[in-house]
């Protein structure tokens, strides 16, 4: 089956979805295709179905035989499987305990003003330097880590080596690359689990420390995951927001003019960017059916949750961004069981960022086109290069 269609699909223009994945969409909700490393696998389009799979106990992440399993990518993060194929469902159920009480809504509710005044921190420094500006570097990027670093309690001065390890791990073209840069990540996290140990503080690391039966393997393990998700996502999600804001100028003066639509914008530009295909892999643990079409046990599923935020049948007009639409059915952050534990914290952060934005910068507009503004395509998470803006 030469003539399967193969990610990624490519994108004419940052902000619209690869033609080839809306051809795909016209067609139905399940796809035979490639994977970007030439595996067979089934891409899943649809929102009906992209929603209630996320949350099917017969997908997983792990694989009875991961040395034979189909792979999306060279990432050691998250190219192939993950996990042990018969306890995962138990594993997953003891990761998400040991981390919910650190991201329960009192405590998100306590960091609010602390992230703000972060943010505001941010603001000053970018009206300091003038226009023009990078908004990725000035804003984009210091702040998740900026979050991510005290909730956890890792040193931000130590920034520029874990994000340069984080940017290995999720090298998706080169596989030695990306499980050298998992290792020293997870060889910082040991260190950081042993002064945690010695000297205990307020934080996420030195909470899971502290817990029962946890060792600093698996502290370590779970403290650099965070570590990762907690600002790289973000990361991604404040670039791409303002990119699409920007390029919409009659919705980011929307906002200017009405601020108290920011809430709402936040999920709509979550739900806004077009991919080019791919999703979240999940590999069915047994024999399934998806709309009519039967997937066998260990063939690796896409849940393709960027085509599912793009479904005309839930979000009229898709390609189309617009600050009051109700976008709150949204699958950026996953559905069911595995939904992102880290989500109420992103949505605070985006909140902050722009907020202040629209308050600070009302003339803010984008300094290049927005069809010149670099992707990084070899990234598991994307998202942008820089973000050229002016005032």
């Amino acid at each position: 089956m030469t003539d399967l269609a193969q990610l990624p699909f490519e994108q004419l223009h940052p902000l619209d979805a690869a033609p080839q994945l809306r051809e795909l969409q016209r067609r139905g909700v399940i796809h035979r295709i490639r994977t970007a490393v030439g595996d067979e696998a089934w891409l899943v389009t649809g929102h009906t179905e992209v929603r209630e799979l996320l949350d099917d106990a017969r997908l997983g992440r792990a694989h009875p035989a991961p040395e034979t399993a189909a792979r999306t990518g060279e990432s050691a993060l998250f190219g192939g499987p993950m996990g042990n194929f018969d306890t995962e469902q138990a594993d997953h159920a003891r990761m998400r305990s040991l981390l919910q009480p650190h991201f329960n809504p009192r405590r998100m509710r306590a960091l609010r003003p602390r992230i703000e005044a972060l943010t505001a921190q941010l603001m000053d420094d970018l009206a300091a330097h003038g226009s023009p500006a990078d908004l990725h570097a000035a804003v984009a990027e210091p702040l998740p880590i900026l979050v991510i670093c005290e909730l956890l309690g890792v040193p931000y001065d130590d920034r520029d080596q874990f994000r340069s390890w984080t940017a290995d791990a999720a090298n998706i073209q080169d596989r030695a690359r990306s499980e050298r840069g998992l290792g020293e990540l997870y060889g910082y996290g040991l260190q950081l689990v042993a002064r945690k140990r010695a000297e205990p503080a307020d934080d996420v690391i030195s909470g899971l420390c502290a817990a029962e039966g946890v060792s600093d393997a698996e502290a370590a393990g779970l403290s650099m995951a965070l570590l990762f998700a907690g600002h790289e996502t973000t990361v991604v999600q404040i670039g791409m927001g303002a990119l699409f804001l920007l390029a919409n100028p009659e919705q980011w003066q929307a906002l200017t003019r009405d601020p108290a639509l920011v809430p709402g914008a936040v999920e709509e530009i979550l739900r806004a960017p077009a991919k080019g295909g791919g999703g979240i892999p999940r590999y069915a643990r047994t024999d399934l059916e998806i709309d009519g079409t039967t997937v066998r046990a260990g063939e690796l599923v896409l849940l393709d949750n960027g085509a599912a935020n793009h479904d005309p049948a839930v979000f009229p007009d898709p390609d189309r961004v617009d600050v009051r639409r109700k976008a709150g059915a949204h699958l950026t952050f996953g559905h069911g069981a595995r939904y992102c534990i880290g989500a109420p914290l992103a949505r605070i952060e985006l909140q902050a960022v722009f907020t202040q934005l629209v308050e600070r910068f009302p003339r803010l507009t984008l300094a290049v086109d927005a069809g010149d503004v670099v992707l990084r395509r070899n990234m598991l998470t994307g998202g942008l290069a820089e973000l050229p803006v002016r005032w």
